[in-house]
């Protein structure tokens, strides 16, 4: 869908369905857009309202079925790659290039509970996504580095080498659609094309709440396989050192205990107890810039 506004402005990019199981973000941008005026919209807003069609269709959590890829880690794709780089170059040559600022709407996919972040990438551009981030108002906001990155390939990072300004926008959890995860990535549309001076955000919309921003996105794996017994829920402060949960065998003896590395806040974890060797198993967000510092 694209709502072409009655005055000149920036245009902006908005995507759902990069995964294809991850509902309320698709929820939150259809509803969005069938209700937004362009009359008093200024600027351009295009809406890929389900980014990757056959993993909704077939409910393949993460993966595109056709060549089993994220597709969140193929862009900026390939016209001659597998299905899920030729579909990424797609997106980012049809949608993505050429706009003024990208926000791509994710949540946690079918096994995976989740606490509301956004993230980008450290590049030339960094500050204006802060500001993207800042106005989506999720509570934490997480720059990501380049150097030992915990995602690559990703909408943001790709935008971002072409200078144009991207989140990922997160809220939701185990593929459920609920009202309050609607709400917050409304909201956080609403808030982001008022600070780009594009359309006004309603009365109701509340104020863009305090942010925290991060510096390290660090993920942990399973050391072995096994039954994953988180001890910790999504959006914990946890301390370097304490203990995350832990990797069992069929009979309930702990194989692996799993601890966290640095202060931070734990913002997903695999919720299914199922994990094998080398599987993801939750993410920290840590190193807070406090008064222009980050510790």
């Amino acid at each position: 869908m694209e709502a072409r506004g009655s005055r000149p402005g920036p245009v902006v990019t908005l995507l759902a369905g990069v995964h294809g199981c991850e509902y309320a973000p698709m929820a939150a941008l259809r509803s969005f857009m069938r209700l937004i005026d362009p009359g008093l919209l200024s600027g351009t807003v295009r809406a890929v309202l389900r980014a990757n069609p056959t993993a909704f269709r077939e409910r393949t959590a993460f993966i595109t079925p056709e060549d089993g890829k994220n597709l969140n880690r193929c862009f900026p794709g390939s016209p001659d790659g597998t299905h899920s780089e030729r579909l990424a170059e797609f997106l980012f040559t049809r949608f993505v290039r050429g706009s003024d600022a990208l926000i791509d709407l994710h949540a946690g996919d079918l096994v995976e509970a989740l606490s509301p972040f956004t993230l980008h990438d450290a590049s030339p551009v960094a500050d204006q996504a802060r500001e993207l981030a800042t106005a989506y108002g999720m509570p934490l906001a997480i720059r990501q580095q380049g150097v030992g990155a915990a995602v690559s390939g990703s909408t943001c990072g790709a935008a971002a080498e072409a200078s144009i300004p991207a989140i990922i926008a997160e809220a939701g959890g185990c593929g459920l659609v609920t009202a309050e995860a609607v709400a917050s990535h409304t909201a956080g549309i609403h808030r982001v094309l008022d600070h780009l001076g594009m359309l006004r955000a309603p009365k109701g919309v509340p104020t863009t709440p305090r942010v925290r921003h991060m510096t390290r996105f660090v993920w942990l794996r399973s050391p072995v396989r096994g039954w994953w017994e988180p001890a910790v829920a999504p959006g914990t402060e946890v301390a370097a050192g304490s203990r995350l949960g832990a990797v069992l065998d069929p009979f309930g003896e702990e194989l692996a205990e799993v601890t966290a590395p640095e202060d931070g806040v734990l913002v997903f974890l695999t919720s299914s107890p199922a994990v094998n060797a080398e599987g993801l198993l939750l993410a920290l967000a840590s190193g807070e810039e406090r008064s222009g510092e980050t510790i």
